[in-house]
Parts: structure tokens; C-alpha cells; sequence
């Protein structure tokens, strides 16, 4: 079944693509969300119009996640820990722990979108990728430090 897509859908597509999908899953999951409309000639026509909307949505929430990404990149945050000999932590840092610390210095980002690859362990200054939207990425500075104490 061909679906043309009003939003982004992981794995799926970009909004404003036309797709080929199982029926079952346009009819009881796409389409219910309104995440897809079927593709018909009269929705191919009328979504012409929808597409230039969506391009000018897309270039302002870009400009966005820019700004943000320069924001992002320009902070750092500091996250203490507990250690035990040889400077291990006890436990580790997730990536629940940086989004407290960004929350701390006045910037949400959601731990879903913090691509931490594993825990850290140890004591340090890493730099963990952040994804504000698709394909914009920030670095950023994380330092685990010591809890005085």
C-alpha cells in the first residue's frame, strides 16, 4: 500500500515521501497517528501544497536546532561522583545523570537523545554526542569529577 508520509518516521522516511508499506501497518498504525495519509491522486495533488509548508517548517526548526547546537557546544557540565581507590567511580555516569547536569545549567535535552555509547566509569573529561534533530549532532564536554565529601 502506498502512504505518503506527514511527518518523520524512523526507519521509514522523511515527511513528504511516498512510501510502499504492508496495509496492516498503514491502516492500523500510521494512518490512526496521523503520521500518513493514503496515496491517492487527489491526496498527491493536494499534498504538493503541504510540501512547500512542510520545507519552510523544516528550514525554521533547522535553523533551531542550530542555535541550539552552538549553545550546546559552547557549555559544559560537571557531573560529581562518589570514588573508590584508583579513582573508579562507585556506579557510573548515564545518560540520565548528564541530562540532570544540562537541566542544572538551564538546557533541556531528553536522554533518549544523548548517544552515550556505554556508562562512564572513571574520572575524567569526555565528550558525549548529543542529537538535536535527524542529522544535527552536538559534542559536548561532560566532566566527572571527584564528590568532595
Amino acid at each position: 500500500m502506498k502512504v505518503i508520509l506527514r511527518e518523520n518516521v524512523e526507519h521509514l522516511g522523511a515527511a513528504g515521501s511516498v512510501v510502499n508499506v504492508k496495509p496492516g501497518y498503514a491502516r492500523n498504525y500510521l494512518i490512526p497517528r496521523n503520521f500518513a495519509v493514503p496515496a491517492t491522486k487527489n491526496t498527491l495533488a493536494a499534498f504538493e501544497h503541504e510540501r512547500r509548508l512542510l520545507d519552510a517548517r523544516q528550514a525554521k526548526l533547522r535553523k533551531e536546532a542550530e542555535s541550539l547546537k552552538e549553545k550546546l557546544e559552547k557549555t559544559s557540565c560537571s557531573i560529581s561522583k562518589k570514588v573508590g581507590e584508583q579513582d573508579k567511580l562507585f556506579g557510573s555516569v548515564t545518560s540520565h545523570d548528564i541530562e540532570q547536569a544540562f537541566k542544572a545549567e538551564g538546557l533541556n535535552v531528553d536522554k533518549k537523545d544523548i548517544l552515550l555509547e556505554e556508562p562512564i566509569k572513571a574520572l575524567g573529561v569526555y565528550t558525549v554526542p548529543i542529537r538535536i534533530v535527524d542529522d544535527v549532532v552536538a559534542n559536548t564536554k561532560v566532566w566527572v569529577v571527584r564528590e568532595e565529601g
